[in-house]
């Protein structure tokens, strides 16, 4: 419906309703009217389709009919949630006026905004899952990115190439997306999630650095390592007054910003993310992947830092090692690690740093606060364990994890040790933190004895021996007296209702007292209230003191998780070198090990070597025989000895590694017009552009999805430029039987294959991993094993055989340089000729017939043998 502000024909009502709808026009609106939150007009129609409720009608405004639909006030929070799911924005339009005293529509205002990237609710948010809110702004070429964890008040800003988009946006995975409404980028609109434009004076840079000065409180942002940082700093600032307008408040709890560098994590496209099944399987699944075995974490804070480690793991050797070290000590020495205090602590912290975003924002519930003094009351125990039993990291996060007393005693002495839900029913102010509070509650808890006393006083005076004085919420104070006793009723009772078999009454005694208790309860309450919101202020000042509290919980929390999951499932701890070198003994896939018996460990040697650089596997064997599992699991035991975790290798020597790629499988992507084979390439040419001597490079069956020939010179070609130009760590599995031969050619090439053994046309798969090339593919065998017809693969057999004998399947593009000549027979009737031509007395006629001679002998030989075939 069109907003006509000014059109008289428009209830009262619906010109308060249209006038604050068209200032947030592109979002639904709750509309608060007394216990249910309506939406109207188009927003009904919507929101009817989106939470399944019934779309009504009622009456007309403006000539048209009002449409809508409504939510219970109570069970707002289930509709909200679905509603940000589905990547809506809701604008909550509260009633700020009193209806007593309103003439005319109650007073109304839009409170909150909610949208997909600024959710900081409990009932909301995904408990092991970070809320991420994106700005991105293009200046010279250069991708500025700034992201906020609004609910943990962490700001981080990064640039890089606009090449690098997807892979951020895998790695960020935001739930909401700023940009200005003028940039244009294919990959956002491909990509599902949540998109907001912008104005692009939003993105102003005067308007940015003062939007984080004055959040920072700072003269300018040289202390915070970001001058250079001219695209990403006005993402910042448009991010930020983004958020304020949705809070409706400052938001106090961001006061740092975090600048990113492209070398400080190992870099990882969002194809390998999606490749590696890091925290989502290639189907989109959360388990089973890499953070569904490692997440035993005992606090969401340290299943969401778990979650954020496993996605950028670091390069810098001396932070791993600390981590590493910290969990070798959890573990400790004795038969009680460690670790097992420290979690079952652990299980009782609430998630302190939501909470305190909470507190910042003014939205902390009082079953919030409590759970937050008894978490910060059991902490201290904690870190005297660990500071008996341990050093370096682990001894400084447990110094951190300590509060102040006056923090603990403010919120010991101003909550009840079981607070009320929610404030408005009262019951959250601890007895004794406010005399006037306890002055009010004495009057209503004196309710009891003054009513036992009335009764007892009116049962004299009446002669009633049944009656009762007592109390409800719709109908207050009253004395019930039975049908029966009608005639004894004295002449100070007033009716207040009547029942079945009684009638309840009213005296000016009772009357006076009800006025005075109902006035106290009225008082006590608001006078709660306004403790509360006071006590929210306060707590303000704790703010930074919380973050750093909740950081190290979660850090601390990892760790501890590192060590449990070490032990339980036989890990061990990496070693780290200069040297260029991935050296792994008996090394395991952590997740699929998880899933099957008896998992086959294997090893790998990658780098230099007795003064031997190998760079580079060329893996074959048959499918399903294990190729892809060998490959995934040297990149994921990499990938977990940079986040500082033990692996799952007897033993594992890695050095300088900057980057971790993979080229496996792949799926079309029809919407962006790129076929399967398109996406291959693409995703190659990536590689081949970017790895570098210290990537990890995984490559699976390249070239499989074009013609036979040109697919292996494909992935010849793309071999030989990874060997010569990239010089990466290179695991190569193949089918081309022909790329074996590149160990020939190449020294630092080595082949290996994953061993079967066939018995009567069935082969088992040993998922060992042995030198040297296969013999063959056996392609059939697996045919079979899929169920395909014993009659097709007959028919298979039979063309195989033609296609050898034809010799049109191989093209041999790379001939091996032999070792040695093979020995002829030396009574060979070209041999013979041989010995019998001096060549200085051949003319270039002669040569040339003698030349077209050894040709027929050797084409008759080959058809003879064809014919024995």
């Amino acid at each position: 419906m069109t907003v006509k502000q000014k059109d008289s024909k428009h209830t009262p009502m619906m010109q308060q309703y249209l006038r604050i709808k068209a200032q947030h026009a592109d979002m639904l609106m709750f509309y608060r009217m007394g216990d249910f939150y309506e939406l109207f007009f188009d927003d009904a129609e919507k929101a009817s389709k989106l939470l399944d409720i019934t779309l009504t009608q009622r009456g007309t405004s403006g000539g048209e009919p009002i449409k809508m639909a409504g939510v219970p006030y109570h069970a707002a929070e289930q509709y909200l949630a679905k509603l940000v799911k589905l990547g809506e924005s809701i604008a909550i339009c509260e009633q700020i006026g009193d209806p007593a005293t309103s003439k005319g529509p109650v007073a109304r205002e839009v409170t909150r905004i909610v949208t997909p990237g600024t959710l900081t609710d409990a009932a909301l948010l995904e408990d092991k899952r970070d809320c991420i809110l994106l700005a991105l702004f293009i200046h010279e070429s250069v991708l500025g990115l700034a992201w906020l964890n609004l609910a943990a008040g962490q700001l981080r800003v990064m640039e890089t190439s606009q090449n690098n988009l997807v892979s951020e946006l895998e790695r960020i995975k935001p739930s909401e997306i700023l940009l200005p409404e003028s940039l244009s980028i294919a990959e956002i609109f491909n990509n599902p999630r949540t998109l907001k434009r912008l104005p692009l004076w939003q993105f102003d840079a005067g308007s940015a650095i003062s939007n984080l000065t004055r959040q920072f409180e700072t003269h300018d942002l040289s202390g915070f390592g970001c001058d250079d940082l001219s695209a990403s700093l006005n993402a910042a600032g448009a991010l930020l007054e983004y958020v304020r307008l949705t809070q409706g408040t400052h938001i106090t709890h961001i006061t740092t910003l975090q600048v990113e560098r492209d070398g400080a994590y190992i870099r990882i496209d969002a194809s390998t993310r999606r490749n590696l099944e890091i925290s989502e399987t290639i189907r989109g699944e959360k388990s089973p992947t890499l953070t569904s075995l490692l997440d035993t974490c005992s606090t969401n804070m340290g299943s969401r830092l778990l979650q954020y480690w496993l996605h950028h793991p670091l390069r810098d050797h001396t932070a791993i090692q600390d981590r590493l070290e910290s969990v070798t000590a959890l573990i400790g020495k004795d038969e009680q690690p460690i670790y097992l205090p420290i979690r079952n602590c652990f299980r009782h912290i609430v998630d302190i740093e939501r909470i305190t975003a909470r507190i910042a924002l003014k939205s902390a519930r009082p079953r919030d606060l409590s759970g937050l003094r008894d978490s910060l009351q059991r902490l201290p125990e904690v870190a005297h364990l660990v500071t008996a039993s341990c050093h370096g990291l682990v001894n400084r996060l447990a110094q951190l994890i300590i509060s102040d007393k006056t923090l603990i005693n403010l919120l010991k002495t101003s909550l009840l040790a079981e607070p009320s839900v929610v404030l408005r029913e009262g019951g959250v102010i601890a007895d004794g933190y406010d005399t006037e509070l306890d002055e009010l509650r004495a009057l209503q808890n004196n309710c009891g004895e003054f009513l036992l006393q009335l009764e007892t006083r009116e049962k004299e005076r009446t002669g009633i021996t049944n009656l009762k004085v007592e109390y409800n919420r719709v109908h207050g104070f009253y004395i019930e007296v039975t049908h029966a006793h009608s005639n004894k009723i004295p002449e100070d009772y007033r009716r207040r209702q009547t029942l079945k078999n009684a009638e309840r009454y009213i005296t000016p005694e009772l009357k006076a007292f009800e006025d005075r208790a109902l006035a106290a309860q009225d008082r006590a309450l608001a006078r709660e209230k306004s403790l509360y919101h006071a006590l929210l202020n306060t707590l303000s000042e704790y703010i930074n003191q919380l973050q750093r509290i909740a950081s190290s919980v979660a850090e601390m929390d990892v760790l501890s998780t590192f060590a449990e999951r070490a032990q339980s499932l036989g890990y061990n701890a990496p070693i780290f070198t200069n040297t260029p070198v991935i050296e792994i003994d008996t090394g395991r896939h952590p997740v699929v090990e998880s899933q099957v018996e008896n998992f086959i460990a294997n090893n790998i040697q990658l780098g230099t070597r007795r003064n031997n650089k190998q760079q580079m596997l060329i893996i074959t064997g048959p499918n399903m025989g294990g190729k892809s599992t060998y490959m995934r699991q040297v990149a994921l035991i990499a990938l977990l000895a940079h986040c500082g975790s033990f692996v799952p290798a007897k033993y594992a020597r890695i050095g300088i590694l900057d980057q971790i790629f993979t080229r496996i499988g792949a799926a079309d992507d029809l919407a962006g017009g790129r076929s399967t084979f398109m996406v291959e390439m693409t995703e190659t040419a990536n590689i081949l552009h970017n790895a570098t001597a210290h990537s990890l490079v995984l490559m699976d069956e390249v070239g499989r999805g074009t013609a036979t020939f040109d697919g292996l010179a494909l992935a010849f070609a793309i071999a030989r430029h990874l060997l010569m130009k990239n010089q990466s760590y290179t695991l190569f599995a193949t089918h081309y039987f022909e790329l074996t031969r590149l160990a020939d050619e190449f020294e630092q090439v080595k082949n290996v294959h994953l061993n079967v053994v066939e018995h009567k046309n069935h082969i088992v798969f040993l998922h060992k991993v042995t030198e040297g090339a296969t013999s063959q593919s056996y392609g059939l065998q697996v045919a079979a094993l899929a169920g395909v017809p014993a009659s097709v693969i007959q028919t298979a057999k039979k063309h195989l055989i033609k296609l050898e004998q034809k010799n049109t399947v191989q093209l041999d593009l790379f001939p091996s340089i032999p070792n040695k000549i093979e020995e002829t027979p030396q009574d060979h009737p070209i041999i013979t000729m041989l010995h019998d031509i001096i060549p200085d007395e051949l003319s270039p006629k002669q040569a040339l017939e003698k030349l077209y001679l050894f040709k027929k002998i050797i084409v008759e030989e080959k058809d003879k043998k064809i014919d024995r075939h």
